[in-house]
């Protein structure tokens, strides 16, 4: 899977720059940043979402897409927003809401669940997809801090050992050293890599607050909303 942008720009004003990157099967790559910068103009590019844009994208197969929010319509239970999504058969749907610890809530409209509980139904979604990439948009954002602990253990239980090419955008680098292979930078207007860093140790056995020092250090980053 790569991407090459040579440019994209909304109303005649620049927004991002020359960005390039590749994911392989089973990596996931986290793309950082201050808020603003572009990163979901860059998730919808990769999507498909977004051909408005000078460069090229090739490679992503079939897209699963976490948005930033859970996106159900109010109107269905958490199983119909799968199936009506994807078209897959219920049985499947109903595996995917497994996969994400809902089983259970298959019958429950959005309503009657919680934040935490929509964002796994829009993961169990794009799961059921059964995609070549998967994109997460600030999958874990508004969320309580013990919320977005289970969600990266859970993201993480999924991803180990799974094909997915999978590309993380998120503001908050305990998501990257939880759940990224690589993390890329982006900064300056319009947007452009400023810096990357390749995470040596798998996933499961990183010395979290070490590896924090390590990227921080590696991006050079100062910026105060990434935590």
């Amino acid at each position: 899977m790569k991407l090459e942008i040579a440019g994209k720009s909304f109303g005649g004003t620049p927004v991002l720059g020359a960005i390039s990157l590749t994911v392989a099967p089973g990596e996931v790559l986290a793309v950082t940043g201050p808020s603003g910068i572009g990163k979901s103009t860059l998730a919808r590019i990769m999507a498909g979402l977004d051909h408005d844009f000078d460069g090229t994208c090739s490679g992503f197969g079939r897209v699963g897409m976490v948005f930033q929010n859970p996106t159900l319509l109010p109107w269905r239970t958490a199983l119909d927003n799968i199936l009506i999504a994807t078209g897959c058969d219920a049985n499947a749907g109903r595996d995917a809401l497994d996969h994400v610890e809902l089983g259970t809530r298959q019958d429950a409209f959005p309503g009657q669940l919680s934040l935490g509980q929509q964002r796994r139904v829009a993961l169990a979604r794009a799961l059921a997809a059964n995609p070549d990439t998967l994109i997460l948009d600030e999958a874990f954002a508004s969320l309580d801090e013990a919320t977005a602990g289970r969600m990266r253990s859970l993201a993480q239980s999924i991803l180990q050992g799974s094909h997915y090419r999978t590309i993380l955008i998120t503001h908050n680098l305990v998501d990257v050293v939880h759940l990224a292979d690589a993390v890329l930078l982006l900064g300056q207007h319009p947007a452009i890599v400023l810096a990357e860093h390749k995470i040596p140790t798998p996933r499961p056995i990183r010395d979290l607050k070490a590896e924090m020092a390590v990227v921080r250090q590696q991006l050079h980053w100062q910026g105060s909303d990434i935590q």
